[in-house]
């Protein structure tokens, strides 16, 4: 033990402020951390690897009692250094509860600073780390797993939801029942926007329903509107529903869906009086024209540039509160586009927006 603490004292000085004793006590607390590797397991770093460690600790923390911050050169921003460090400070506060006298505080606080200058700088780099791996070859799958984790648990937040909604677990009444289906919106939209993510990194234009299928448009329009109603009445908003004359076509109702449900709820988070109305107009042969219009106040010029844009920049503050992400509309566009149609829009200032497409869906048979 006599030893080690030589070999380690030979360190360069600390400032005249940390008492000699101060300093002694500290190198032996880094001994006994190096003794204590010998009885870990086998499998444990090397004792030259965690002496050399020690080592760079001690020339770290005598640096920074000089009030200067302290040199990492040559120290891994490692576990194990942060973990060696650690101990080294759980040894020292061991060591100075011997120390008899006591020394002044001042001469403690002084050291204890500069343990904790150094265990601060060996702290990684967390934000850097993140964008490294975002703009790594594999940054793409990271952002996919994440969402696949937000999904599941959301997943089960919206079956909990309705099974209370419909008073599977017992009875509830109004005001619950209005609670539970904003629950079920929120949980939806985050669960949308999960899938969202995904769908991006697929390429966004992925249709569920590859081959054409017989679908209701009145179906669509109402679970569209039973999702969003809670959200619209707790802004006091109304949900209009315009069907065209004949109901049942052949089409893509799963995309469809999608696109009509992202367009409501964004047209409900940026109206705060009046109404939002999903309306399909018949047009020419079997041309559909499917709209969300809302009585916001418009979206300004400057935002229409990046409008379609995933992962634009958020608008500052007192503009027009756009998400940074994106990825809603822009999913919006391709799905629309896959459907062999274009997503168009048209604002005007202070009396609202409207999105609209135009779908070619052939009337479905009653054999279908």
């Amino acid at each position: 033990m006599t030893q080690r603490v030589g070999e380690l004292a030979g360190l360069p000085a600390p400032c005249p402020g940390v008492p000699e004793v101060v300093w002694e006590a500290f190198g032996r607390a880094l001994a006994e951390v190096e003794a204590g590797w010998q009885q870990v397991a086998d499998d444990s770093p090397a004792q030259e690897e965690v002496r050399g460690l020690l080592t760079q600790v001690a020339a770290a923390v005598s640096h920074a009692t000089r009030g200067t911050a302290p040199t990492l050169e040559g120290l891994p921003r490692t576990v194990l250094t942060r973990r060696l460090l650690d101990l080294a400070r759980r040894q020292f506060v061991g060591q100075v509860a011997r120390l008899d006298p006591v020394p002044d505080a001042p001469g403690l606080l002084g050291l204890f600073c500069a343990i904790e200058q150094v265990h601060r700088a060996l702290e990684p780099d967390w934000a850097q780390h993140f964008a490294d791996r975002l703009s790594g070859p594999d940054g793409m799958e990271l952002v996919v797993e994440v969402a696949h984790d937000l999904r599941s648990p959301l997943t089960s937040i919206l079956f909990l939801a309705e099974t209370l909604q419909r008073s599977r677990s017992g009875p509830i009444n109004a005001v619950q029942e209005r609670q539970l289906g904003l629950i079920y919106s929120a949980a939806f939209g985050l669960s949308s926007l999960a899938s969202d993510v995904i769908e991006l990194a697929r390429g966004g234009d992925r249709l569920v329903d590859l081959d054409p299928l017989p679908f209701s448009i009145a179906d669509i329009f109402e679970s569209v509107r039973d999702i969003v109603q809670p959200i619209a009445e707790e802004k006091g908003l109304t949900v209009r529903l315009f069907m065209p004359p004949d109901d049942f076509r052949v089409g893509h109702p799963v995309a469809l869906s999608r696109v009509l449900l992202n367009l409501t709820t964004n047209a409900l988070k940026f109206t705060s009086e009046g109404y939002v109305e999903l309306r399909g107009e018949q047009r020419n042969g079997n041309t559909v024209e499917f709209s969300v219009r809302d009585t916001g106040r418009g979206i300004p010029s400057h935002a229409m540039l990046t409008l379609f844009e995933p992962f634009r920049r958020r608008q500052k503050q007192g503009e027009y509160a756009f998400s940074g992400a994106g990825l809603g509309l822009s999913i919006c566009r391709k799905l629309v586009e896959a459907m062999r149609s274009n997503l168009k829009v048209e604002t005007f200032a202070d009396t609202g927006t409207r999105f609209y497409f135009e779908l070619d869906l052939p009337l479905a048979s009653e054999r279908q």
